[in-house]
């Protein structure tokens, strides 16, 4: 994978885990999320794509290829596939369960951001294999990883906290005021 794919990659794959381990955990809230928009769902089938997306993602950050790039692309195509149709149909209120939370909703940032990753992930599997991220020396290393967790951060920022947050949640009490005092 070349260098400059690496760390949105390294991203998208670190998503997948950070993703799947809640739904190991509870399963619920994709359950009725994929029940809303009419999928068919049990807890079951949902842990059992939850450990699927978790080994995905920890087999694309410890060895990228083509291979498993292009299936980071497929998964995130599904992903967006089914945001496009919780917002279309309307059917999931409260929670995608994306991250296996009650309180991360789907939104047109939210199909962006996983069809930016699909896209990401495919071009990563048609582009030539030109040597591991890793052979760049220390520093390329460093960097590309602090990168790779910066983007995570972000992209996580925009999927799962970004839509919780309300008008109401940030509005002002009332205008700015400061108390000067000038001794003179």
């Amino acid at each position: 994978m070349s260098g400059e794919l690496a760390a949105p990659f390294l991203a998208a794959s670190a998503l997948l885990v950070g993703a799947g381990v809640p739904k190991l955990g509870d399963p619920m809230p994709l359950v009725r999320a994929l029940r809303s928009t009419g999928l068919p769902a049990g807890r079951g089938l949902v842990r059992v794509v939850a450990a699927v997306e978790v080994a995905l993602g920890l087999w694309a950050v410890a060895r990228p290829g083509t291979v498993n790039a292009a299936l980071v692309c497929a998964a995130y195509l599904v992903f967006t596939g089914f945001v496009a149709l919780a917002l279309k149909r309307g059917g999931v209120l409260g929670s995608c369960g994306c991250f296996g939370k009650a309180d991360t909703p789907p939104t047109r940032s939210h199909l962006a951001v996983t069809g930016a990753l699909a896209v990401l992930a495919g071009v990563v599997a048609a582009t030539p294999e030109r040597g591991a991220w890793t052979s760049g020396g220390a520093a390329a290393v460093v960097g590309t990883i602090a990168l790779a967790a910066l983007i995570t951060f972000l992209a996580w920022q925009a999927l799962a906290v970004l839509p919780t947050v309300t008008p109401a949640a940030v509005r002002s009490t009332g205008p700015a005021t400061t108390t000067a005092t000038t001794n003179r």
